[in-house]
């Protein structure tokens, strides 16, 4: 009980303070009071404009960022747990790189949010596909084999991506498509954390209710085989939930690379490989941790930065640490 009252009491508390840093600051009283507002009778002591700001401006970016971190975290624990290799996360597969060019596609071609959440998942279910196909061997898929397949996958769907950009108009889709391929909660909206999630909550379900299954995986396809388990149906079902949460992160905030690659990490170090605690744990772990990544990106300087190039700059290296234990221990012969 400890780390779950210690993980929901950071939760809480990186809320109440992302309430209230920014480049209007509102104390945390004035936060506290301003949400206890909405169900109790009290005599407002802060200003209308700070009410505004909180829950108007803030809350729904930080329920999107909340949301965002806890869907990738579950889905990289889960994509990790299936492949049984730690090295594994949405980006790395390329399911990132899918669902960018369906939702760059999506806004070449219209202004539909719901247009956008599905080109982005059938395109990341596509790029999924193609990787797991080309890194299957022998009845499993090996870390290189799956490296270097999300690289080549993720190359083809980068270039789409770029002549999507090229035949974009200049002056209005170009940039619409380029801020949002960066990465960004700055256009939050109620209706935003609705799209993002709806999706990622049937999404990291799923996950969660296949978590024994998950578990059973990770020993090996054989050994889940000979316990009864039937491997491909269930390891697609987990793919499916988890191109699912992917494609509705794209969908609402670009792309946010390298959460569900690192967080699980630091999950398993609290819990174990248990998925029955590790897929809770790092679910409450990445919403915390890219709540703050946002804050970072929101409040450090005058011009916004775009949050998956801080996430991109903290990711790489601890993938690159990772990869290289992993080679010194032989993962990469899997």
């Amino acid at each position: 009980m400890g780390l779950w009252t210690t993980l929901l009491s950071l939760l809480a508390a990186s809320v109440l303070f992302s309430l209230g840093i920014g480049r209007f600051g509102v104390s945390v009283s004035n936060v506290v009071s301003i949400l206890l507002g909405n169900v109790l009778p009290l005599e407002p002591t802060w200003q209308p404009v700070e009410e505004r700001v909180v829950e108007l401006i803030r809350m729904p970016r930080i329920l999107i960022a909340g949301l965002a971190g806890a869907g990738l975290a579950v889905a990289g624990a889960a994509l990790q747990g299936v492949f049984r290799n730690p090295l594994v996360g949405p980006q790395i597969i390329g399911v990132s790189s899918g669902a960018a060019f369906g939702g760059a596609f999506a806004i070449l071609v219209s202004e539909s949010q719901v247009l956008l959440i599905g080109f982005a998942f059938g395109f990341g279910m596509l790029a999924m596909l193609v990787v797991y196909g080309i890194s299957r061997q022998q009845g499993r898929a090996s870390i290189l084999m799956l490296v270097l397949a999300g690289i080549v996958t993720s190359a083809f769907f980068s270039a789409l991506v770029s002549i999507t950009k090229f035949v974009a108009d200049p002056d209005d889709k170009l940039p619409a498509i380029v801020f949002w391929l960066m990465g960004s909660f700055a256009s939050a909206s109620y209706d935003k954390a609705l799209l993002i999630g709806l999706p990622v909550a049937l999404g990291s379900l799923v996950v969660y209710l296949m978590r024994f299954q998950i578990n059973v995986l990770s020993l090996g396809d054989e050994e889940a085989q000979s316990l009864g388990l039937k491997v491909e149906r269930t390891r697609w079902i987990v793919l499916i939930a988890v191109a699912l949460i992917s494609a509705a992160v794209v969908a609402a905030a670009g792309i946010v690379g390298w959460v569900g690659l690192v967080i699980p990490h630091f999950a398993r170090m609290l819990t174990g490989p248990d998925h029955k605690v590790l897929i809770p744990a790092a679910a409450l772990i990445g919403a915390i941790y890219l709540i703050h990544v946002d804050n970072v990106a929101r409040a450090s300087i005058a011009a916004e930065i775009p949050v998956g190039i801080i996430t991109a700059l903290l990711g790489a290296p601890v993938f690159a640490y990772l990869l290289r234990r992993a080679a010194n221990k032989g993962w990469s012969s899997e």
